[in-house]
């Protein structure tokens, strides 16, 4: 995954599996704090994020024109932010990639899927709040990750 640099700006190359984990910034040593935003992903970095995080992922699948999608995603922001370091938070548009909400049967919309280690621990159709989030994304890592 590519990462920018808050302090320079600079792009930083974040091995999937790190993305949960502190690091520099290759140009300015900054520290590079572990992911707390949710991440736009494709197709290929949703499958590398999924099969190489060594914390749980949480799977926001959205679509622009659902306003149910909009009022989540202050919500999903949020488990982000109090998740950085113990989870990884995704968004995958059910628009551009249909084949991933098919696979995760995904017939309504927001829905959100919990993986741990490549494994579907729960899903759920319908708006949450983030404390919802937090305790699914809890409740999926062993006691010494969460």
């Amino acid at each position: 995954m590519i990462r920018t640099c808050k302090t320079c700006g600079r792009k930083n190359r974040i091995p999937t599996k790190h993305l949960a984990h502190s690091g520099h910034c290759g140009a300015c040593k900054a520290e590079l704090t572990p992911a707390d935003e949710p991440l736009e992903v494709d197709m290929d970095e949703f499958n590398d994020i999924v099969e190489n995080a060594r914390v749980p992922v949480l799977v926001d699948f959205w679509a622009a024109w659902c306003g149910p999608c909009r009022a989540a995603a202050r919500e999903v922001a949020r488990a982000a932010q109090e998740m950085a370091g113990r989870a990884i938070v995704v968004k995958v548009d059910t628009e551009r990639y249909s084949e991933l909400a098919a696979r995760f049967d995904v017939r309504g919309i927001p829905n959100f899927a919990v993986l741990y280690q490549g494994r579907l621990i729960k899903q759920h159709a319908g708006l949450v709040n983030h404390q919802q989030l937090t305790d699914w994304l809890r409740s999926a890592a062993p006691a010494s990750v969460a």
